[in-house]
């Protein structure tokens, strides 16, 4: 049984760890930010054994009030056995010519925060790939497919979400050249 004091708690902890990878990536609008989440590790079990709408709802509620105020795209990334497609807006596929699947997200096959997304993004579409420019990864679900290169580890004092350890990335262009280049900052 879920309570509802660890659904708050779920979404005040998500909330914070979206803050404090924004604060880390310095994204511009428009860049994408894709998020994995297992609810089952959330709340304590193998991951893909309980799945929760619920859950999901209160991990949604700390993440996308946050990405919408950012001007970000929110890409929520599926589970294996819709081969971790994920659901984006439409506007998001449309600006970086993401190729459009068929397929429906459930609990069981796709996860319970991309149905939450299906439900709550004003077009979702699913979407096979992206290269997205951070990452939040709730319960180890494996976001790095879905990351452009080269990805930076993230460091934060929160190390969870419920009970699902908690990985952050952000990525940087890769450095090019040879010992005569001169990389930016």
């Amino acid at each position: 049984m879920i309570v509802m004091e660890n659904l708050s708690l779920y979404t005040k902890q998500a909330q914070e760890a979206i803050q404090e990878l924004l604060n880390a990536a310095y994204l511009k609008p428009g860049e994408i930010v894709v998020i994995g989440c297992s609810t089952s590790e959330v709340i304590g079990k193998r991951i893909g054994s309980a799945s929760s709408l619920q859950v999901a709802g209160a991990i949604m509620d700390g993440l996308l009030p946050t990405i919408l105020k950012e001007e970000l795209f929110m890409a929520v990334q599926c589970c294996e056995h819709l081969n971790r497609a994920l659901v984006v807006e439409d506007r998001c596929a449309d600006k970086y010519n993401l190729e459009i699947v068929s397929a429906y997200p459930n609990e069981k096959a796709g996860g319970s925060l991309p149905v939450r997304a299906m439900e709550i993004f004003k077009q979702p579409v699913l979407v096979e790939t992206i290269a997205a420019h951070a990452g939040l990864d709730i319960g180890d679900t494996f976001i790095g497919m879905h990351l452009k290169r080269v990805a930076i580890p993230i460091r934060i004092e929160l190390k969870s979400v419920g009970e699902a350890h908690l990985t952050l990335a952000r990525t940087r262009p890769k450095l090019i050249g040879g010992e005569r280049a001169v990389y930016y900052k």
